[in-house]
């Protein structure tokens, strides 16, 4: 089953559901702004991105920008980072049983559903 992490805040991700929709693929929304990934699962998430933690931060943010910019932050810290903050992560995130992208564009989304 595929798992999309979701804002409806942001006009990607929503395009990324209308996608799914009208090609009839089966999904669960995770809206992970109201339900917190906890560290373990942030860590197995961004292991299936095969992506550095700091590749799914939204670095525009104004608090990456005021908070966190200036500092040296280890993978782990990025990570706990990430789930204090979850406004940072990048969106959205489509995950299968063991792969994950970001689907933005669109066009990785597309991809990702080819070769899956």
């Amino acid at each position: 089953m595929i798992k999309i992490y979701h804002n409806n805040r942001c006009k990607k991700s929503r395009e990324a559901i209308e996608y799914l929709k009208e090609k009839k693929i089966k999904f669960t929304i995770i809206e992970y702004l109201k339900v917190n990934l906890s560290i373990d699962e942030m860590t197995i998430l961004i292991s299936k991105l095969n992506i550095d933690p700091i590749n799914l931060v939204r670095k525009n943010e104004i608090i990456w920008k005021d908070k966190f910019k200036k500092q040296d932050h280890s993978k782990l810290d990025i990570i706990k980072i990430l789930v204090s903050n979850p406004k940072l992560i990048e969106r959205p995130i489509i995950e299968n049983s063991d792969k994950a992208i970001i689907g933005r564009p669109i066009e990785n989304l597309i991809e990702f559903l080819k070769s899956n």
